[in-house]
């Protein structure tokens, strides 16, 4: 009988920590797992419309349980929506999104997908869903997704039937990929695709169902009898884990969204409604009457009978003892017709055969990055770990294609360190693809066809090591990193990045300008290089005066940051525009911010955008200054304030007090602060009594679950919501001191918002609550609650469910006077004092 050895996930594939960034090193249970999925040539595509859509209970059941190749097409980045670990938003959220659900997939075992569709932010409809998105690039980046990864099946996450009754991205995910399902096949659809790929077939579309579709248990549980019923709470001996724990780790990854959560286990019904294609054979194999074996392609039988030996007899104490077949196997997969199963199963026996042989093969950089073109030392390791005869022949840098022969025996566990240099040949840098060329609201301008879809930007510094296990010839491809240690967190990886000269930084993106005084605008200029100089220019439009006209910097270190300082001098009159930074080496010019992103659930990202900051003129008055801020969730309200003039002081939450709130002329709690911050509800009476005796406190959105503001009066949260930040706003109170002091707020200031007007608005308060707006999203009734206010004692409270968080950083005019007026109620009998220079 087959003798089976368990080992503990102790390794835990899974660690959040900066453990992820290490390459994956192989035990004997993982190995075994992997020639099981070898021998598994089935294939199935999950689609969504945002990271954290994917049901990673049924990616990780399909691809762990079943053992079909699995991948998630995620439509979009999750650019829109907001982040509790961090300042980030917008496109560096989706930089980071994107990392989490490859760290996701690094767990429950799928692969990742994406069309250039870009997350604009909630929608409520799929027909402004796919108009802002422009449908025909979409449903084409769909099509040449299932073009290029040939799903035998395909499950949707949304129900495509039932348009407005939830997100409008949910719904338009699922009709275009029920559109996609009848176009693949199709070679008068979307013809240019097909220069590097064919035309797709795929055997059955199901929809990814659950009672929450449906208007009641009893209805659900009637119409479940016709669904397709997987139980995904199996259990692994192998990895010591539940379907279910797994995936509970792998959706716990999305930490930016707040996805962190217990694992669970136990038996779990998955449910899915067959939609299209062939018929089921069997009503609970969704794989049933499709050919899942080698038999599947011309010439596997003689593989199938290598591996399914393989697989059968493995040995968990000695992997490496079958070795030579898989080496037969290697070399009678290389000779296969099929490119498509050719790719793949060459790519996946290679990892067994690496883990099997016990090779280390790493190439780490004396740097995490360098610029084009120049010379970058490397260290290379290579060791065999095992008895089987393995000979380095050559090495290859891919950037520039020069090989190294080497010629080198490998003697068991007898580690072989050799330097060489690599010359970087490239002029392109590793930043994210997408993020290249100027997006716009709706999509990410991409036209290279081949990287659509991809997860992140190919690594172009990769090592072929030519060996010959065996007597066989191998080629393992290495991806260069920089490997170091620091005392204190021990073995450090980091990718290794092209990055150029130099770069810049605008020290704030958004510049206001209250009164018509210049203000002192840094510039920080980073180099690339050793022994960099050069000038560095501010663009500002018409209207705006820049001094001096150029600033010569000369920066003798390589990663060391030279501050200069522009007078920026704004017109008289409000103003808009964009201040643009350009630093000249010689002939040429840089744009480009360098933007790191370090969290230690994901790999380091370097993003490159556009060096430059919004600039902004304005006549703002406010009414006092020294205000306390509580901060919530990737909140940058701070910053946008100081901006504006005020001296703005964090508080901490756990050092409030019943006197040392006195001293502030107004209070403000960040957005999802009552979500995040546990102490705020042990200090809310703190804050109530700083109102009481005549303070006043703002306090920004929550979500509605499971919260509760400890509002003064009651007040209920709910979903609602006005996505079009365009839409009408109603003034329900003209009179009231919010829309009149110190800034008088006229329409105009309700133009130029940017992705929503708010969010999460109350739709219950009591009568001591006064509403000031009324808005609504097309088709729907107003909605009152966005922002409110109420007397309390002698001061005020304020509740706000609009969106500052992402207008004061956009710089919305509007919504700097409507902020600095909540900042000033009660203040009324103070002077205003008249602009200097006005």
């Amino acid at each position: 009988m087959k003798k089976i050895y368990f080992f503990t996930l102790s390794f835990l594939l899974i660690s959040i920590s900066s453990l992820a960034q290490k390459p994956q090193k192989l035990a004997s249970n993982q190995i075994y797992e992997k020639v099981q999925k070898l021998n598994f040539l089935g294939t199935a595509l999950y689609i969504a419309a945002h990271p954290d859509d994917e049901n990673t209970r049924l990616i990780a059941y399909l691809a762990n349980n079943t053992k079909a190749r699995t991948g998630y097409l995620s439509l979009t980045r999750g650019d829109g929506g907001q982040n509790l670990i961090g300042p980030e938003i917008r496109e560096l959220l989706g930089v980071i999104r994107t990392q989490e659900l490859l760290a996701a997939r690094r767990v429950d075992g799928g692969e990742q997908m994406f069309t250039r569709a870009n997350d604009f932010g909630y929608s409520k409809h799929p027909d402004e869903t796919l108009k802002i998105w422009d449908k025909e690039k979409v449903l084409s980046d769909v099509v040449w997704a299932i073009r290029t990864f040939k799903p035998d099946v395909i499950i949707n996450r949304f129900n495509h039937r039932t348009p407005g009754s939830t997100h409008g991205h949910h719904t338009s995910s699922a009709m275009l990929s029920v559109e996609a399902f009848d176009k693949v096949g199709d070679s008068t659809q979307f013809k240019s695709q097909l220069a590097f790929t064919k035309t797709w077939q795929p055997k059955r579309l199901f929809f990814n169902t659950s009672s929450w579709f449906f208007r009641d248990r009893a209805q659900f549980l009637e119409a479940s009898k016709n669904f397709t019923k997987l139980d995904v709470g199996v259990y692994y001996p192998l990895k010591g884990l539940s379907n279910n724990e797994l995936a509970s780790i792998a959706s716990s990854q999305h930490l930016c969204q707040g996805f962190g959560r217990l694992s669970t286990r136990g038996s779990q019904d998955e449910y899915l409604e067959f939609l299209k294609g062939d018929a089921l054979k069997d009503k609970n194999d969704i794989f049933s009457g499709i050919n899942t074996t080698w038999n599947r392609i011309e010439g596997g039988g003689k593989i199938g009978d290598i591996l399914y030996d393989v697989e059968e007899n493995f040995d968990f104490v000695n992997p490496s003892k079958h070795l030579p077949q898989l080496l037969d196997a290697y070399q009678l997969i290389n000779e296969l017709d099929d490119d498509y199963w050719k790719a793949i199963k060459k790519k996946q026996i290679l990892e067994i055969i690496e883990a099997c042989a016990g090779l280390y093969l790493e190439v780490s950089a004396e740097s995490s990055f360098a610029i084009p073109n120049s010379k970058i030392n490397v260290n290379i390791e290579v060791l065999n770990r095992n008895e089987t005869p393995v000979k380095l022949i050559s090495i290859t840098s891919k950037i520039n294609n020069k090989k190294v022969f080497k010629g080198v025996d490998l003697e068991p566990n007898k580690r072989v360190n050799f330097k060489e240099t690599i010359q970087l040949e490239t002029n392109q840098f590793s930043d994210p693809y997408w993020l290249k060329e100027e997006w716009s609201l709706g999509m990410y301008k991409v036209d290279n066809q081949k990287l659509i879809g991809k997860p992140e930007t190919e690594k172009q510094t990769k090592v072929d090591f030519d060996l010959i296990i065996n007597n066989v010839p191998v080629t393992i491809t290495k991806n260069m990193v920089r490997r170091y240690a620091e005392r204190d967190k021990g073995e450090i990886y980091e990718p290794f990045e092209i990055l150029p000269r130099v770069t810049t930084r605008l020290k704030n993106k958004v510049l206001i300008f209250s009164d018509s005084v210049a203000k002192k605008v840094e510039v920080q200029v980073r180099a690339g290089a050793n022994y960099i100089n050069g000038e560095v220019r501010l663009k500002a439009p018409k209207g705006w005066q820049v001094s001096p006209e150029f600033i010569p910097f000369n920066i003798a270190q390589r990663k060391d940051i030279q501050k200069v300082i522009f007078t920026v001098t704004p017109p008289k009159n409000e103003s808009e525009g964009t201040l643009e930074v350009v630093a000249s080496v010689g002939a040429k010019q840089y744009t480009k911010e360098l933007v790191e992103i370090n969290y230690n659930h994901i790999p380091k990202q370097s993003v490159l955008l556009k060096s430059k900051a919004k600039i902004v003129r304005l006549n703002i008055q406010k009414i006092g200054n020294y205000i306390g801020y509580i901060k919530g969730a990737g909140d940058v309200v701070p910053e946008s304030l100081r901006q504006i003039g005020y001296t703005v002081v964090a508080i901490n939450p756990s050092e409030i007090n019943e006197s040392n709130l006195k001293k502030y002329d107004a209070i403000v709690v960040g957005i999802r602060a009552y979500n995040v911050v546990k102490e705020l509800k042990f200090k809310q009476k703190f804050l109530l009594d700083y109102v009481k005796e005549g303070g006043n406190m703002i306090v920004q959105y929550n979500t509605n679950r499971n919260v509760d503001v400890q509002a003064p009066y009651t007040l209920k949260l709910s979903r609602d919501r006005v996505t079009d930040e365009n839409a009408k706003i109603t003034v329900l109170d003209p009179d009231n001191s919010l829309l009149n002091f110190p800034n008088k707020i006229t329409e105009t200031d309700y133009k130029g918002w940017v992705q929503e007007r708010g969010l999460y608005f109350p739709n219950i308060w009591s009568e001591q609550y006064t509403p000031v707006f009324a808005m609504n999203d097309k088709g729907e009734t107003p909605k009152m609650g966005s922002l409110l206010i109420a007397k309390y004692g002698k001061g005020n409270y304020i509740y706000t469910g609009l969106s500052f968080f992402r207008e004061l950083p956009a710089g919305v005019s509007g919504a700097y006077k409507l902020f600095a007026n909540m900042l000033s109620v009660g203040k009324e009998k103070i002077e205003v004092k008249p602009e200097i220079n006005k």
